[in-house]
């Protein structure tokens, strides 16, 4: 049974849920799904925004049909050629042989990678600021590459100004009938599932944002739809104002993200001494992360969001553990930078850990560490609480004076 609905006069939403997704590209967890957006203009011409994944196709077509009735589709308008939103496009060609297919050149030269089919006769190619005239309505196509892939660009719809942003401005989780920001709890239910998507998803592509959002505000935008997650149509502040940060690589708050590697719980009693003794001098905004339960795309949001990273692993088979040696990979890949970090290291026989954690940490941009590494030999010592000691100091000292709740320590028995 078709499920649309109307975002803005003669603009319908005919996408749809996936909620027993597991994992987003296969990769990342989804506690909750995934919506995909696909977005339908009735005009003169009649304007598809992109499609949607394979395992909702049915419940997709048959929404468009519902929508079309008996009037044929005239372009499909692809903003991102990644096959969570191409899945369709040889099925909308069977159907509407004369459809017009509109993207840049990078959108067909990825088309034709991906699938086998090729109808350069459809295909109709546009670059940066030119139009589109459905009739009452005009579309004018903004550039927007690595946000977050080469061919990626957004559509600006100039009658009732309205941005469809491709990936940009999504996030994980599926819909529940709600389809506007404003009809949900946002903070609550989308925000952590919006930062894990910027990330992981767009987060390497900071300066290409930055540009993007440079860009943007030359324009009037009223409502921002997205090819996953809710749509945008009051408070977009908010959600730009994010983006900006986020792709600024700059903290959203002054916070402690503790992640550790531990095989026989040594390492991890050390962590919760620092953490401890944190929260004893007044510290707030501590997270703790086991980097063999929690995937990583959990940490690295949580690093998204705070100032502070305390990193704690083993050493093994003469190198680091292969959890903390994924999480580091993962951070410097998605050019993370701008944090204070501070290491511990734990080794019986070979001391490595924190020399390969040194050495992936320096190799990314503006990254401080804090004191001296701590290091224990199999277990921590009673004789060095000291060092521990000063080194959480050091830590809680680099925090804003204004984040630490009060100066009054809290004794630990």
């Amino acid at each position: 049974m078709y499920c649309v609905q109307e975002i803005a006069p003669a603009v319908v939403w005919v996408g749809g849920s996936d909620k027993r997704l597991e994992r987003f590209e296969n990769m990342f967890p989804l506690p909750n799904g995934v919506a995909y957006n696909s977005y339908l203009i009735l005009d003169e011409k009649t304007a598809l925004m992109d499609t949607v994944d394979s395992a909702i196709s049915a419940q997709f077509l048959e929404n468009l049909g519902h929508v079309l009735q008996d009037r044929v589709l005239d372009y499909l308008i692809i903003n991102h050629m990644e096959p969570d939103h191409c899945a369709n496009i040889e099925e909308l060609l069977r159907r509407y042989p004369d459809l017009k297919l509109v993207g840049n050149k990078k959108t067909f030269q990825f088309m034709e990678q991906f699938y086998t089919f090729s109808k350069p006769d459809n295909y109709y190619i546009v670059k940066e600021a030119d139009e589109l005239c459905l009739g009452e309505r005009t579309l004018r196509f903004v550039m927007t590459p690595f946000v977050h892939w080469p061919e990626v660009m957004f559509t600006y719809e100039t009658t009732g100004r309205i941005l469809f942003s491709a990936d940009a401005f999504g996030c994980f989780g599926s819909l529940s009938g709600n389809i506007f920001s404003d009809q949900t709890d946002f903070e609550g239910v989308y925000l952590e599932e919006a930062r894990r998507y910027y990330a992981n998803i767009v987060g390497k592509y900071g300066p290409q944002v930055q540009k993007v959002l440079k860009k943007l505000a030359g324009y009037d935008i009223q409502m921002i739809c997205p090819l996953h997650g809710p749509v945008w149509r009051e408070n977009l502040p908010f959600i730009l104002d994010k983006y900006r940060q986020w792709s600024s690589y700059q903290p959203e708050k002054p916070g402690v993200v503790l992640a550790y590697a531990s095989m026989y719980g040594n390492t991890e009693n050390v962590m919760n001494l620092i953490a401890a003794k944190l929260s004893a001098k007044g510290v707030q905004d501590i997270r703790m992360y086991d980097v063999s339960k929690t995937h990583p795309s959990y940490i690295i949001s949580d690093v998204w969001k705070f100032s502070h990273l305390i990193l704690g692993s083993p050493t093994y088979n003469l190198g680091l553990y292969h959890g903390m040696q994924a999480l580091l990979h993962e951070m410097a890949a998605l050019n993370l930078q701008n944090r204070k970090v501070a290491l511990v290291g734990n080794y019986t026989w070979a001391n490595a850990a924190v020399k390969e954690m040194s050495g992936i940490i320096e190799s990314m941009k503006s990254m401080e560490f804090i004191g001296e590494p701590f290091e224990i030999q199999s277990a921590m010592k009673q004789e060095q609480l000291p060092q521990l000691d000063l080194l959480v100091e050091e830590i809680r000292a680099s925090l804003s004076a204004d984040y630490v709740e009060s100066p009054v320590e809290i004794p630990l028995i």
